[in-house]
Order: C-alpha cells, then sequence, then structure tokens
C-alpha cells in the first residue's frame, strides 16, 4: 500500500543550516499491515510520517500509496488525498478545547458534503471504536490525557481512512492509559486497517499484530525486522 523508494530530505537545503533529517529511506508496507517505527527523538520517524501523510515533500524520491504518487502532490491535492485515505493520530492530540468531544470528531467532515445524519452515525461509529461515547457531549478541556487522546483517534477515524499514521501516540499518556491505545490499535488491525506508527515506547515491542518493526537513527533505516 505504502512504497518509498531512494527519500531524502534536507531541511533549509542550500544553506549552511542545512540538515539532512532523513537518508535513502526504502520501504515498503502492505495492505493490512501494522508497521512500528522505532528509535530515539531526532531519529526521522516524525519526518517520514509527515512525508506519507503529504504534509511535507521529500527532497528527492518517490513515495507511492495505493500506486498514486503523492511525495509531489500540489497542496489542494494534498489535502484531498488526506481527506480520503488517511487518518493521523497526533501527540499532542490538537484537539479545540473549547468544543464537544462530538463537535471535535466532526470537524474533519464538515466540508465533505455528507449530510448532518450521515456525519452523526459516521461519528457515532467512531466513537465507539475509540471508547469515548459516554463522553460525546462533554467539553474537551474537561478531559483526561487518556481521554483526549481517544477523542483524538475518533476523529482520525471518522472518514474511515484506509491507512492510519500514528506519532509517538503514546508519549503524554500513563501506561494504563497507553495499553488502552494498543488494545485499540488492535481492533483497528482487525478491521484490515494499515497502521504506522512511530514511537520509541518499548509497550509496543513484540506485539503480536504487529508485522514489522523498521528501527531508524539518524534519519537512517538501520534495521527492518518482520515479527515472527
Amino acid at each position: 500500500m505504502v512504497v518509498l523508494k531512494n527519500i531524502n530530505k534536507i531541511y533549509n537545503e542550500g544553506t549552511p543550516q542545512a540538515f539532512e533529517a532523513l537518508k535513502s529511506i526504502n520501504l515498503s508496507v502492505s495492505h493490512g499491515e501494522t508497521v512500528v517505527l522505532s528509535g530515539v527523538s531526532g531519529s526521522g520517524k516524525s519526518t517520514l510520517l509527515s512525508l506519507i501523510a503529504a504534509l511535507d515533500k521529500p527532497s528527492n524520491g518517490k513515495i507511492m500509496v495505493n500506486g498514486e504518487l503523492i511525495s509531489k502532490l500540489p497542496d489542494l491535492h494534498a489535502s484531498t488525498y488526506r481527506a480520503k485515505t488517511i487518518g493521523v493520530i497526533f501527540q499532542h492530540f490538537n484537539l479545540l478545547e473549547s468544543l464537544s468531544v462530538e463537535e471535535n470528531v466532526i470537524v474533519p467532515l464538515i466540508n465533505s458534503g455528507f449530510d448532518m445524519q450521515t456525519i452523526k452515525v459516521l461519528a457515532d461509529k467512531s466513537m465507539e471504536l475509540s471508547a469515548i461515547s459516554h463522553k460525546a457531549s462533554q467539553e474537551v478541556k474537561a478531559l483526561s490525557g487518556g481521554e483526549k487522546q481517544r477523542c483524538a483517534i475518533a476523529r482520525a477515524l471518522i472518514h474511515e481512512p484506509e491507512l492510519i499514521l500514528c506519532d509517538e501516540p503514546t508519549a503524554n499518556l500513563d501506561r494504563a492509559n497507553s495499553l488502552k491505545f494498543i488494545e485499540i490499535l488492535q481492533s483497528l488491525h482487525n478491521m484490515g486497517k494499515t497502521v504506522i506508527v512511530a514511537t520509541h515506547d518499548p509497550l509496543f515491542e513484540g506485539l503480536s499484530f504487529v508485522r514489522k518493526v523498521v528501527h531508524m537513527e539518524d534519519g537512517t533505516i538501520v534495521e527492518a525486522k518482520d515479527s515472527e
């Protein structure tokens, strides 16, 4: 589903401050696989996710998702690609604190053209999957960290994306809520979703549903190991 060929990412290219964040990355992820990108902060994991999400563009190389070249998409087409194909779960949630859980969840579909009845059905489905339905009417600012994360998951799932990208999803969670997140992740895997997780959390080591662990260091892939 996702293919990266000879990807390089250089920030401030052509200046004395030039920094090569990714170096000759080659990676493929099949439909329905759950893949973990592991490595310390600064290893290139989040940069790689941002390129797959078309939030940024590589300096060189090609990124294909479902056979579509997305590495050079114009901004408008990149937004359409994200709206149709991917859901992103961010480390810092990126929620609107003064809105309710349900209002946050439906934000991605506001300009989708769907009628409100359809949006309501999709929101109910994604909140149930994310175990946050019981907080639907509560303002986000009153939620715990784990509840905010589940709200963010529901928002990422409302348009039923094929590809889920998770950027350090448990960094701000305690162990109990991290384990709850992993349970939701396994449910997504069981549904046939393709999931890529960038993390340095040891809780993701040895999970039965993780197909491949990709170890990154200084912007390179040092090992890509299939789980047994």
